[in-house]
């Protein structure tokens, strides 16, 4: 793997999102950004951000098939992390593994220094771990509206109207069933209702999947401003430009392990090129 050992990754990142979230995380009364091994929920003094979730040792997959070979992350608080990598890297199962919807076989995972290995999925999405997946991540039967009032009143703040604030095509859209819209607008309702759901963790996997230059750069354009209010922020992408121009932290995933951690001015051409991935 390139770069400096991964246990200090963590302390090496300086991204923009990280920087201007202190304050955001000291007024939630989460560890203010400090260099933190996750081994407990306190963080140590400094301005660099604590780790938020650490995945140490990690092995999961499907049925017989291992995806994911021992691998161990740091995910920085209240930054941007972009997980690299083409077609069957382990990104999507790496997210999926953190958010509960497939097991550990191997390896353990906390969140803020709690050991969170078998907790539920429910558990973690109702104390802020949020996964907007890649398909499917919206009742294609409901209406618009009643897509973002059933998160909307799940989160007890039953008002959608941040949703509508955030992407303002939707209030176009409030009748019309979700199933129907275009693949953007459908990507829209998705973030929209995670926008309601207020995630402390916000994860994304293939954000731009199937979407044009100009909605996806609206997209990354929102997440971007979803992490400046102190979210931290996990994205899973094939197409490297957007998603690097937003990351703090980068991990390039190639055959369910990992080959590069470090920040994005330290990422070279030829990891990109062995991950397969696109600009």
């Amino acid at each position: 793997m390139s770069g400096t050992p991964l246990e200090n990754r963590v302390t090496s990142t300086s991204g923009n999102h990280a920087d201007d979230n202190a304050a955001a995380h000291s007024a939630t009364g989460s560890a203010p950004p400090a260099v933190d091994d996750g081994s407990s929920g306190a963080a140590s003094t400094g301005d660099l951000p604590a780790v938020e979730l650490l995945l140490d040792g990690a092995r999961a997959g499907y049925r017989t098939i291992e995806v994911l070979h021992g691998i161990t992350m740091a995910i920085p608080s209240g930054a941007v992390t972009a997980l690299l990598g083409a077609n069957g890297a382990g990104k999507s199962t790496t997210l999926r593994v953190l958010a509960g919807l497939i097991p550990l076989r191997g390896g353990t995972l906390s969140w803020r220094g709690e050991q969170i290995t078998k907790m539920t999925t429910t558990n973690r999405a109702k104390r802020g771990l949020m996964l907007v997946p890649d398909e499917r991540a919206v009742f294609a039967t409901l209406s618009v509206r009643d897509n973002l009032q059933v998160i909307a009143e799940a989160s007890g703040h039953p008002d959608i109207t941040p949703a509508l604030e955030a992407f303002p095509r939707l209030q176009e859209r409030l009748n019309q069933r979700a199933g129907s819209m275009s693949g953007g607008e459908r990507r829209m309702l998705a973030l929209a209702r995670a926008l309601l759901a207020r995630p402390s963790v916000l994860m994304v996997d293939e954000l731009s999947l199937g979407l044009s230059p100009k909605v996806a750069g609206e997209l990354f354009a929102w997440l971007g401003t979803v992490a400046d209010a102190g979210t931290t922020v996990i994205l899973a992408d094939q197409y490297t430009e957007e998603a690097l121009a937003l990351a703090d932290m980068v991990y390039v995933l190639h055959r369910g392990e990992i080959t590069f951690a470090g920040t994005p001015a330290e990422l070279g051409a030829s990891e990109l090129l062995a991950a397969g991935t696109h600009s």
